[in-house]
């Protein structure tokens, strides 16, 4: 059945403000401020382009995969080998793990937490998840993921328990030196660190507690069982609890308003409640595409990166400010080292990509003014002053807020995870993902789970920074049809199916032979 491009019902667009539901208000940039462009000129070309292409047939070739090699690679991290390791004999102790960050930085930590288990022989008790002034969420691994399951499907390679064995309980893991923090453990550290500088802990007190535990486990050189069981655990063993399921299955149906063909990803996403009956009894419509972009502008972020928008003097003061207040490393570091202007830190790519240059990108890429565009996102810096350039290419911008009432949002309401839990679904199971920072944990994650389950039906657009500038910089001059030429070639680039590169993350590129088989 055909899937079309249909008019959106006119009661969810008519009451809904995408900026105000978005954000909310911050401290900084939550003032009403008047339209901020940098490329006024590209932004009319854009809507022209798009009032022209309107009521053509033709779509953007972006929707599909462009290369048929992306279904040759099949899930397969959690089939059981011919020659397997398997757990070795008695435990040497216990691992206590306690994860920092937000919900995406959480889920590493559980699967290098896994790998480190296995590694040092040890059973693993339930990792905890600290509480962070700046997620404000108290939500732990039970509220998020359901927690028997994880420890069934694990169970063949490491023993995981709800708590340590009473005789532990009651010692003073700091005070006994069992206590390992990220300055112990150097950044992207190899498995021979935690053999030489861990184990022997474990061995003579029977336990370890990682506090902070960070990204402390490097990709490569790593041994080919330890990134499957990452991969194993990260895509199989961790799913959502039924409560987010239902509320992630609620709003992708509403998003689509049909029940399309039930895909892989959303079966591991959505479980049991995955899409049932359509929504609308005429079938002819069929479900509606969507694209979901994960658009990173955030003050802190924006901030930290030392460029400037185009908000002029006073948003270089708020930044400046911003950067006294919350980075005083940076600033000490930027005062002690020799300075690199706005437009090279731009030039080399290092700038966030603002919502009006997201939308340029989609423009050029043949996307239409009527796509619909699920936002997930934080707080924007500079809010509707931002997002206007956005907006008036592509109205159509939706959030979770659009689809789910108060009354549903509210079991999740305080804890930031479990929202993230929703958007990471939504982006998920969209029909195109695009992002605008390719580092990001949500866009990485999101990126890998489409890529090991999309069966070649996901595609995923990654803008190239740097070259985007160099496109970008040519503003008061380039041709629209030469603008969109060049930026098709950079994200066409970002899509060749290529394998998992030495260091490169196995949660963002899983297709290498420890996640992924290849089929004939």
């Amino acid at each position: 059945m055909p899937i079309k491009q249909s008019k959106w019902p006119a009661n969810l667009t008519e009451s809904f403000n995408p900026i105000l539901q978005l954000n909310g208000g911050s401290e900084y940039g939550n003032i009403e401020k008047p339209p901020v462009q940098m490329y006024s000129r590209l932004l009319n070309l854009a809507s022209n382009s798009l009032a022209e292409k309107e009521f053509k047939q033709q779509k953007s070739s972006f929707w599909e995969e462009p290369y048929q090699k992306t279904a040759v690679w099949k899930p397969c991290a959690d089939e059981k080998k011919s020659v397997r390791i398997g757990k070795h004999g008695k435990s040497n102790g216990y691992l206590l793990v306690s994860a920092n960050g937000g919900l995406n930085q959480q889920r590493v930590a559980i699967c290098n937490a896994v790998a480190l288990a296995f590694l040092l022989n040890a059973t693993l008790v339930v990792p905890k998840f600290l509480y962070s002034n700046v997620w404000k969420d108290p939500s732990q691994l039970g509220d998020i993921y359901q927690e028997e399951y994880f420890m069934k499907i694990m169970k063949d390679e490491v023993d995981i328990v709800k708590e340590l064995p009473s005789h532990l309980k009651s010692l003073d893991v700091e005070a006994i030196g069992s206590q390992i923090t990220d300055a112990d453990i150097p950044k992207e550290a190899t498995p021979n660190d935690y053999l030489e500088k861990v184990l022997p802990i474990l061995l003579k007190n029977e336990v370890v507690h990682f506090l902070g535990f960070g990204n402390r486990l490097g990709f490569d050189p790593v041994p080919s069982e330890l990134q499957r069981l990452r991969c194993k655990c990260n895509f199989h063993a961790l799913k959502f609890v039924p409560k987010i399921q239902q509320a992630g299955s609620l709003l992708i149906r509403r998003i689509r308003r049909y029940d399309s063909a039930h895909s892989m990803l959303d079966k591991e996403l959505l479980g049991e409640f995955m899409p049932g009956s359509p929504l609308t009894n005429d079938p002819s419509r069929g479900p509606f595409k969507y694209l979901a972009l994960h658009l990173r502008f955030e003050v802190d972020m924006i901030a930290y990166s030392l460029c400037e928008f185009g908000g002029g003097e006073d948003e270089k003061r708020e930044l400046k400010s911003y950067r006294e207040s919350h980075f005083p490393l940076l600033i000490e570091r930027v005062q002690n080292s020799k300075p690199i202007s706005t437009s090279e830190l731009r030039k080399l790519g290092r700038c966030p990509l603002t919502p009006e240059e997201a939308a340029l990108v989609l423009a050029g890429l043949g996307f239409k003014r009527g796509t619909y565009i699920y936002l997930a996102s934080s707080h924007i810096y500079g809010e509707k002053s931002r997002m206007h350039p956005f907006t008036s290419l592509y109205p159509n911008l939706v959030t979770k807020e659009t689809f789910l009432t108060p009354k549903e949002l509210a079991p999740f309401r305080n804890f930031s995870s479990q929202m993230a839990a929703l958007d990471f679904i939504a982006c998920a199971t969209s029909d195109v993902f695009a992002m605008t920072d390719s580092g990001s944990q949500l866009s990485s994650l999101v990126s890998g789970f489409r890529t090991y389950y999309g069966g070649g039906h996901a595609p995923t657009l990654r803008p190239n920074k740097k070259r985007l500038a160099a496109i970008l910089s040519q503003n008061n001059t380039i041709e629209w049809n030469t603008f969109g030429d060049r930026v098709r070639k950079m994200i066409d680039e970002g899509q060749k199916v290529k394998l998992r590169s030495f260091g490169r993350s196995i949660y963002r590129q899983p297709r290498c032979p420890e996640c992924m088989c290849k089929s004939q």
